[in-house]
């Protein structure tokens, strides 16, 4: 349950509210602009007085407060959706977070987001986001789906099924991207995003967010790992094309055992290469 304004951990809650997009947001210059630029974080002040009013059956004052604050920023929050600690609303405008959803602590969100249901049941019918979780601008995240800690929703993407931890899904309706594999760390492009990266334990909020603020923002770049993945094949072909070459006109004096083992292992690489090019094309199809 939500703390009391006349405790502690509430205005402490509003303190994370207000200082997480200094950390976050690199534009913010000065904390006077976060009073006139930053509908998000005027939208959660407001949000938190209403959630604390609405789980004290005070719901028609909780809307009433919601109401005037949508007035303001733009943003739509039911006062009886869970939202967690240090989450930052960037921009902001045409967020929408209906009254079920459950949105864990350090969420980042964009302008233009939506979390809603797909329901007319007066039941769980919002998505939950997981602690860590970045969903990008435009994205709609539709019915009682849960999106894994530290997954990441592409800008525009429509997700209307669970999206596992750590992964990132883009497109309509979205496609799931898995982390880059364990064995696939070596490679110079496994066509996959990255596994987030587990920051180290801290009792410092701000501490938190830095360690994990470069990751987060980080969507994998679908042209650029197809354009990767031609560009190493050609270089295969083309020093295979070479070998052959030298083999052919030089006959058997070139045709030794450095030959054998050069072609041998361009063509181990082009194997691996296309067990990789695998992967990626199947993470679009699940």
């Amino acid at each position: 349950m939500t703390p009391s304004p006349l405790q502690a951990g509430f205005w402490e809650i509003i303190r994370e509210d207000f200082a997480t997009p200094e950390i976050k947001d690199p534009a913010l210059k000065n904390p006077i602009e976060l009073f006139f630029n930053y509908p998000g974080v005027v939208a959660l002040f407001h949000y938190r007085f209403a959630h604390f009013l609405h789980t004290r059956d005070w719901k028609i004052l909780a809307r009433i407060i919601m109401g005037f604050a949508q007035f303001l920023t733009n943003i739509d929050i039911h006062p009886a959706a869970h939202i967690g600690r240090r989450v930052f609303i960037d921009h902001g405008i045409g967020v929408v977070i209906g009254e079920t959803a459950i949105i864990g602590d350090e969420v980042t969100i964009y302008q233009g987001v939506s979390l809603g249901g797909v329901s007319l049941k007066r039941t769980k019918r919002h998505p939950t986001l997981e602690s860590g979780v970045v969903v990008g601008t435009g994205a709609k995240v539709l019915g009682d789906i849960t999106i894994g800690a530290n997954a990441k929703i592409g800008a525009n993407s429509v997700v209307v099924k669970d999206v596992p931890k750590g992964c990132t899904a883009v497109g309509i309706p979205a496609r799931i991207l898995t982390p880059q594999s364990k064995a696939d760390e070596g490679a110079s492009d496994s066509f996959t995003d990255e596994a987030q990266h587990k920051a180290k334990p801290s009792t410092d909020f701000g501490e938190i967010l830095e360690q994990n603020n470069d990751t987060r923002t980080k969507l994998p770049d679908v042209s650029k790992s197809a354009f990767l993945y031609l560009l190493e094949r050609i270089e295969i072909l083309e020093q295979e094309k070479a070998l052959r070459e030298a083999q052919k006109e030089n006959g058997d004096s070139f045709a030794g055992k450095d030959c054998e083992e050069a072609l041998e292992e361009l063509q181990q690489m082009r194997e691996k290469l296309e067990k990789r090019y695998e992967k990626y094309i199947a993470a679009f199809r699940d």
